[in-house]
């Protein structure tokens, strides 16, 4: 559905059911048949019953029991894993995040250790998170390889500003680095991939109508037809929430659970404009203070995902008793439960004092610090 687009007319053989003050056919039933057509989003958390409308459609008219579990979904995608992978080694790319690493897991539960994981530094990581990630995977039992390629992806990002060409860049180079990697494992046949649903809603019009594709997904559109693997996906049809409900069951821990959402071209969309190792840096600095106040203060796991922006502004300030001519940056909080909509946190105002007070003392280069107040939508959770 296009929010620009409305039904005029259901058309014969209809009956309106619900309507609003803007929108005549927000519902509608067809007569004689159990089908049923809304101009809404009932499956959107902030939508009003939508959770209601689809309980009745689901267990009501379709006869569903609702007996659907996060162990049954392990069981049933554990044994559907081993079909479709038979004795075949899969390759995978680990991120640190959420989705990877329950999608790990479900993949080592199924095949054990032909399961070959990946986990490449880009350069655009949070500030010491590549060795404690990597850790991290290892106290998993997973088989995982830690790959620095900060060079590869600075070298492919040099001079490129345009946010969307920008993640072109990054999953061209990871593709690059991956497939370098990969080739050490002659015999894989698969490539695991943590792709879910907002991914591939976010990434593509899934009907090939008029809805546009909102930016890529690092994960989602398919390989390059060199690299001769197979896509293995055991949470595409899942949420965010459902996701770490999956991780729970499966034991993982909450330290990678509870872990915030993280942009696959990671710090790359955090700073807008060109990508140099400097402005990483900056950067990796400055999001380390706010994470770390959210974590000092018990905010951390009162909100859904958080991160600093670096913007390409630069504003007059007094450091001292001197001028400053110095970088301003933007903190973001969000409060969402599937990622498809979100409202930006309201934290304690003598909270955010004390984050802007701490990076601009501490973080050279910085003497302004603003706060996001942005929802999606109309805003996107990241910048670009």
């Amino acid at each position: 559905m296009s929010h620009g687009e409305t039904i005029e007319s259901a058309g014969s053989g209809t009956r309106v059911i619900c309507s609003t003050e803007q929108v005549e056919f927000a519902g509608f039933e067809f007569t004689g048949r159990q089908s049923f057509g809304v101009q809404f989003h009932p499956e959107v958390y902030h939508s009003t019953d939508g959770r209601q409308l689809l309980q009745n459609f689901v267990m009501d008219i379709c006869g569903c029991t609702g007996d659907w579990t996060p162990a049954s979904y392990i069981d049933e995608t554990v044994v559907g894993l081993r079909q479709q992978l038979g004795n075949d080694t899969v390759i995978m790319g680990l991120s640190g995040g959420v989705d990877s690493s329950v999608a790990a897991e479900l993949i080592h539960r199924a095949i054990g250790d032909r399961l070959q994981c990946i986990f490449v530094d880009n350069g655009l990581l949070r500030k010491n998170e590549f060795q404690e990630v990597l850790e991290s995977y290892r106290d998993m039992g997973l088989n995982v390889k830690g790959v620095d390629a900060k060079e590869d992806f600075y070298a492919a990002l040099k001079g490129i500003a345009d946010p969307e060409q920008k993640r072109k860049a990054i999953g061209k180079a990871f593709i690059e680095v991956f497939d370098r990697e990969a080739g050490r494992f002659e015999e894989a046949r698969w490539l695991g991939q943590g792709t879910i649903y907002p991914d591939v809603i976010e990434s593509v019009s899934a009907t090939g109508g008029p809805s546009q594709t909102i930016k890529s997904h690092h994960n989602v559109g398919g390989l390059p037809g060199f690299m001769k693997l197979k896509v293995v996906e055991p949470l595409r049809a899942l949420f965010k929430d459902e996701v770490r409900r999956v991780g729970r069951a499966l034991g993982i821990k909450e330290s990678i659970l509870e872990r915030h959402p993280f942009p696959g071209p990671g710090l790359g969309i955090r700073i807008l404009g060109d990508i140099t190792p400097g402005k990483v840096a900056l950067l990796q600095e400055v999001d380390a203070i706010w994470i770390g106040h959210l974590r000092s203060a018990g905010l951390y796991g009162e909100v859904w995902q958080a991160g600093a922006m670096l913007l390409p502004v630069q504003s007059v300030g007094v450091m001292g008793d001197e001028r400053t001519y110095e970088q301003a940056v933007a903190l973001r909080a969000v409060n969402s439960t599937d990622g498809m909509t979100a409202d930006w946190s309201r934290l304690p105002h003598d909270f955010l004092a004390r984050v802007s007070n701490d990076i601009i003392n501490k973080v050279k280069g910085v003497n302004r610090v603003v706060y996001d107040i942005s929802s999606k939508p109309p805003a996107t959770i990241e910048w670009e």
